[in-house]
């Protein structure tokens, strides 16, 4: 069973950057495909960047291209999300997960993901 705990979130003003963490435990990042979710008031919970398990393939959201950006760092089994130039757009819960199949595919749909964390909220005042 894969644990996933993230951090990092916060309030912070229009333009500011943020840096989320996704810390696991019982499982290797490295093993599972790993996407960042958000999911504002009232709104689906939508994918904003994801990382295929092989190959380092990746996919953002339109609205994040340029601004956010993923990675994963293996020895702290830790997956990241830096973003830049926050928009009053972005305030949602962010949540980490992990699962997917396997190989060089990246995984968009919330349906294809086995593990989740508890989300971090990201708050944006303009």
């Amino acid at each position: 069973q894969v644990r996933l705990v993230e951090s990092g979130g916060g309030l912070v003003q229009a333009g500011d950057s943020l840096n989320l963490s996704c810390a696991a435990s019982g499982g290797a990042v490295s093993m599972y495909a790993m996407a960042w979710f958000r999911e504002a008031p009232g709104k689906e919970r939508v994918v904003v960047a994801a990382f295929s398990r092989l190959g380092g393939h990746s996919f953002y959201l339109d609205n994040v291209k340029g601004r956010f950006t993923l990675s994963r760092d293996n020895a702290k089994n830790t997956l990241y999300l830096r973003m830049n130039s926050l928009k009053p757009e972005d305030p949602a819960i962010y949540y980490c997960a992990a699962g997917g199949g396997g190989g060089y595919s990246v995984y968009t749909e919330r349906r294809d993901y086995n593990y989740w964390g508890q989300g971090t909220q990201v708050t944006v005042s303009s």
